[in-house]
């Protein structure tokens, strides 16, 4: 199984080049933020349609199905899991409180005179609000079990995907170039901006590498036919550990190699070293679309608080 090409977490995809590749990465940076903050305190309603819009952004954009196809698959159904344990768990509403000392016995000393008859009516309710929606035996769905499933299920799917749609349509040059724009103004508290955004750039061109050496190791051991089932338990961790160790080993001489060619082309510090980005430019396309995302929070803010 090639991890790259069926699961491929947080890699860039250069071809085809879709209109989400062409967006200005400050564009994609405050709108992967607009996804990730406005959920934040936010009503059912509103997200459930940032979810929706994920889907469709993902399908209007182009990129092939087989790229997304199994990681929005695996999104979607842990998301629909947690639904449906969350909406089907007790809500804690009706947990009985018992007290941790026990209630003394009161001495009836009088008795009443005249007991006087109690009336129960059974009256219509004003409202036709329920707070139990539906209950087959032992499983109850309440208001609040529903408002907590579609909250959690909510939550994972956007906070998983839009970095993985994010990181899908934009270059980590581009990345970097982005992040260093918007954060040039820390400049004057002395925020090393340059040597953040430096560390971010190695990091995000060393998770490939990490995914090429699990894959790697994965398929040195399907070459060696190993039976699992007659190993033991004993054996089987040892082996493990032994592949854990090997994989770190690998990474530690991967940074290093990094490290050798940088020192080479005679990079020693961002402050003598010229940092060089991609050139960022706003075209029309990208003013439309940071009007859109400050009417979304306009829109978040008058109509997507929680009541």
């Amino acid at each position: 199984m090639d991890i790259l090409r069926s699961l491929p977490i947080g890699l860039y995809l250069e071809k085809p080049a879709t209109w989400l590749h062409q967006i200005d990465p400050r564009i994609k940076l405050l709108g992967l933020l607009t996804f990730l903050l406005s959920p934040i305190q936010a009503n059912d309603v509103w997200r459930i349609a940032i979810s929706v819009l994920l889907i469709l952004l993902t399908f209007a954009s182009g990129i092939p199905m087989r790229v997304w196809k199994q990681q929005m698959g695996i999104l979607l159904l842990l998301a629909f899991m947690t639904f449906a344990i969350a909406t089907i768990s007790p809500d804690g509403f009706n947990v009985t409180i018992q007290p941790r000392r026990p209630v003394p016995e009161i001495a009836k000393t009088t008795e009443p005179a005249q007991s006087s008859p109690t009336l129960t009516l059974n009256l219509p309710q004003p409202t036709p609000y329920r707070y139990v929606i539906w209950k087959a035996g032992n499983i109850t769905i309440t208001r609040k079990s529903l408002d907590l499933g579609i909250r959690v299920c909510t939550l994972i799917f956007t906070y998983l995907y839009a970095p993985t749609l994010f990181l899908l349509v934009t270059a980590p040059e581009e990345i970097t170039a982005a992040i260093a724009v918007l954060c040039s103004p820390l400049k004057l508290f002395k925020v090393p901006v340059v040597e953040i955004v430096l560390t971010l750039t190695l990091a995000l061109r060393f998770v490939p590498l990490v995914l090429e050496e699990v894959q790697n190791l994965g398929r040195a051991m399907r070459t060696r036919s190993i039976n699992w089932k007659r190993l033991g338990f004993k054996r089987t961790t040892q082996i493990w550990l032994i592949l854990t160790e090997r994989l770190i080993d690998n990474l530690f001489i991967r940074a290093e190699q990094t490290a050798s060619a940088m020192q080479v082309r005679g990079f020693t510090s961002p402050n003598t070293h010229l940092l060089v980005w991609n050139p960022l430019k706003f075209l029309p396309r990208d003013i439309i679309l940071l009007v859109l995302l400050v009417s979304m929070w306009g829109v978040r803010i008058w109509m997507g608080n929680t009541v």
